[in-house]
């Protein structure tokens, strides 16, 4: 009897043969495997980071520091992790409408469908496929649990991470949404993946709130990323300048990376910009009441940090602008019930309008104010407003 090459082959070969062909169905672009215990540095620095406070207000990364430790405490029976990945690159430079202040820039990853709805039902497609041909158990992770995923899909070869501390591809560059798949399945590990930065500090020079205090380490409370999405109180002065026309995110360290001379844009139509997150006019913005905020956002990512968080980025945009047309859209957001929003309108509006029309609005403001944060708003903006403080 003739036995064929395919019923020789050894099962965990066969069962890798099997995720690669359903990995590439469901649209990821690169599968890899590592095993459990092949991050043992990564522990370490994230004790590190966090002990330096550069997680800032992030206290779940905190919480969850035994966990992310080491996979096998987060599930004991994991044998082999597999890491997907899907490329999101975008058609354009990101950094182009940052030189159009009277547009707000939405980080790529979030200019269409949330990636956690696009990827995790996709990798549970995959798993069960597993299941179905191997048995044995699997777990989905989609940026949803205490995972390291970068470290991760570093040692399964996806990529390295780079001087910016994200991942870079030699295929992909700086573009890749991460997800994983842990399963009971023995697999052969593939090839760590080499650092190939170099000498290049690009990406560290390109960050406007200078948030790398060394290569390979970001300080997450200078980051426009952090600053913009979990932070949840006011952008603090210090950086307000320095974020320009960021509304959501930054993608400007990814962006000046040049291993993006490889990238392509995503074929993933759910990851592609809707146009009308594709550098949004901030005057449309400004208007935005919970309800529009909501189903202007519908589906993507920026939904999550809520109206108040939205219109207070937005309107330190539009504090940068230096466009006056902007004016009474701001000025209707110093009565803004959220104390946020009013905070950040004052910085924004004592940028914007005349002399004599903000120092009216500053004195009326601050005999009628409640809120103690937006009364020392008014006093800051007074003090440094020409001819306010007299």
């Amino acid at each position: 009897m003739r036995i064929s090459i395919s019923e020789k082959a050894d099962p965990a070969a066969k069962l890798r043969a099997l995720i690669d062909v359903e990995a590439a169905r469901a649209g990821f672009d690169v599968v890899a495997v590592t095993r459990p215990d092949a991050i043992p540095l990564a522990p370490a620095r994230l004790v590190d980071f966090v002990a330096a406070g550069f997680h800032g207000s992030m206290a779940w990364m905190e919480e969850t520091l035994a966990r992310r430790a080491d996979p096998t405490t987060l599930w004991p029976d994991v044998r082999s992790i597999i890491v997907l990945a899907m490329n999101y690159g975008p058609d354009h430079d990101p950094r182009a409408v940052l030189e159009r202040r009277d547009r707000g820039a939405i980080s790529v990853y979030a200019q269409n469908r949330d990636y956690h709805d696009v990827m995790k039902g996709r990798l549970k497609e995959i798993a069960g496929k597993i299941v179905a041909r191997a048995g044995g158990d699997v777990k989905v992770f989609v940026d949803t649990a205490p995972v390291m995923e970068k470290p991760l899909a570093e040692a399964a070869g996806v990529g390295w991470q780079g001087k910016h501390t994200n991942l870079v591809s030699r295929a992909h560059g700086s573009w890749l949404f991460l997800g994983s798949i842990f399963t009971t399945a023995e697999l052969a590990p593939d090839a760590l993946e080499k650092d190939h930065c170099g000498s290049c500090r690009a990406c560290l020079d390109a960050c406007p709130t200078n948030a790398f205090p060394a290569p390979y380490q970001l300080d997450a409370r200078r980051c426009i990323s952090y600053l913009t999405i979990e932070n949840k109180g006011p952008i603090p002065h210090e950086f307000r300048e320095a974020i320009g026309n960021h509304i959501y995110g930054c993608d400007d360290c990814l962006a000046a990376c040049p291993w993006n001379k490889f990238a392509r844009a995503a074929s993933e139509l759910k990851l592609v910009a809707r146009p009308e997150l594709h550098e949004p006019p901030l005057a449309g913005l400004l208007v935005l009441d919970d309800a529009g905020f909501r189903a202007f956002f519908s589906g993507s990512p920026v939904k999550r940090i809520g109206r108040d968080r939205f219109i207070r980025n937005v309107l330190i945009a539009a504090g940068n602008s230096n466009d006056a047309a902007l004016v009474p859209q701001v000025a209707a957001l110093l009565n803004d019930l959220s104390p946020l929003v009013r905070g950040a309108a004052v910085w924004a509006f004592s940028r914007l309008a005349a002399n004599g029309d903000f120092t009216r609005k500053a004195r009326d403001a601050l005999v009628g104010e409640g809120e103690e944060t937006v009364r020392s708003e008014w006093r800051q903006a007074l003090a440094r407003h020409p001819g306010g403080a007299g």
